[in-house]
Formats: structure tokens, sequence, C-alpha cells
């Protein structure tokens, strides 16, 4: 009897270490199931990283705004270098070159990161823009045979660059309208810099909205809404002295 009461005392002992470790088993392969999974739900995350990606929109925004705010910054020189402005006009100009030089170096910044050929040399007081985005023999899809790439310059009959995101063609001064503004003295300067500029603001502005609706780079576009709200600001400003 005591030997049969011993051997039962065995099995039970074995059956309870059988159980423990099963169980430990089970909670190994579980723990190693959860460190799987929770490393397969990484993966999302750097995908989602890997899609912050420039598109053909911003990249025509970069090197079409690059140009563009040169020569706004070009033209508040030309201001600042006059004698007898109105102090609200040179405010503006001041204004404008604040705002507009850091946004070329960020967009400088960004072609470099895309390995994209930079925009060409900034304007100067001909209106013409060294070797605007659109007139590179190397670059598909720019070809001096396209519509609107007349000898013209914008504001004019000719309406260069007309594809929307490009420099040429949105508000940008003609050799004869910077000319003009280099010649201009004291109220007859304020106000032509005035006239031109809205001009100018109202091509950007038409720029950076085709980059609102069409671009994908999360900065670039973030940037072509400040220029909309910056520049309509402004636009009413000037538009206000113009009517004072």
């Amino acid at each position: 009897m005591r030997c049969r009461r011993c051997g039962y005392g065995i099995a039970a002992m074995v059956a309870t270490a059988t159980l423990v470790v099963g169980a430990c088993s089970t909670s190994t392969t579980e723990g190693s199931e959860s460190v799987t999974s929770s490393g397969g739900a990484s993966a999302p995350s750097s995908v989602a990283s890997d899609q912050a990606k420039h598109n053909d929109a911003d990249v025509a925004f970069a090197q079409g705004m690059i140009p563009h705010h040169q020569q706004a910054t070009e033209m508040s020189d030309i201001l600042l270098g006059k004698q007898g402005i109105d102090p609200q006009i040179v405010s503006l100009a001041n204004q404008i070159k604040n705002a507009q030089g850091p946004e070329i170096k960020q967009m400088e910044g960004w072609l470099r990161d895309w390995n994209v050929a930079p925009t060409p040399s900034a304007p100067t007081t001909t209106g013409m823009p060294g070797n605007m985005p659109g007139h590179h023999d190397g670059m598909p899809g720019h070809h001096d045979n396209m519509p609107g790439h007349h000898d013209n310059m914008p504001g004019h009959d000719g309406h260069m660059g007309d594809k929307p995101g490009m420099g040429a063609g949105h508000g940008m001064m003609s050799a004869a309208d910077m000319m003009a503004l280099q010649s201009a003295q004291g109220a007859d300067a304020g106000r032509l810099f005035l006239t031109q500029m809205i001009q100018h603001h109202q091509g950007a502005i038409m720029m950076a909205q085709h980059e609102i609706h069409h671009g994908q780079y999360p900065a670039t576009v973030e940037m072509a809404r400040s220029i909309v709200t910056t520049q309509q600001d402004e636009i009413s400003t000037m538009q206000e002295i113009l009517n004072g």
C-alpha cells in the first residue's frame, strides 16, 4: 500500500512539472510573438517618413520662386538706394527683403537636398534672370519652342513661362520696367515701386497657390501658404498707400 501511494505521489509530481514546463514554453512563445509584433509595428512609421518626398511641382515652385524673390529683393534695393522716399514705402521694402532673403536660402537648400540643379544667377537690372527656369538646354520638357516662350518679357505681349509654378511670366518685371524704376526719383519712384510690386506679388501668389494644390513636400507647401498670406497682406498695404 505504501509503495502504491509513493507511485501515485511521483506521478502527480511529474504531471505538475510537465504543466509548469508547458506554461513556461507558452509564455516564452507569446513573448516572442509579442516582440515580433512590436518590431513589425515600427515599419509603417519608417515607411511614412519615406513618403515625405518631393514631386515635380515642388521642384518647379522652388526653381521659379527663387528668381522671383531675387527680383523682388533687387527692386527693394533699388528703391532703398534713393532719397526722398515715403518712410512707409521704405519700411515695406525692408520688410520684403527680410522675408524673402531667408526663403531664398531655404529653397536653395531644398534643391540641393533633392539633387536638383539650382536656379541660375539672380536677376540683374535688365530684369532678365540669367537662364531662367525653362531655359536650360538640358532640362527635360523645357525647350525654347514651348508655347509661351517668346522674346518679349512678362508684363507685356509675351508670356514667358506660362506653366504654373514657373517664375517667369508671373508678375516678373521686364528690362524696361527695371530701368524705369532705376531712373525714377522721389515720390514718383515710390509710386512706381508700389505699382510694380503689387503686380510682382500677385504673380508670386499664383505660383504659391499652384504649389498648395499640386505640391507634395510638406515644408514647401507650408512656405507657399505663408507666401500667400504675407504677400496678400503686403498688397493690401501697398494699395492703401497708393490710395492715401
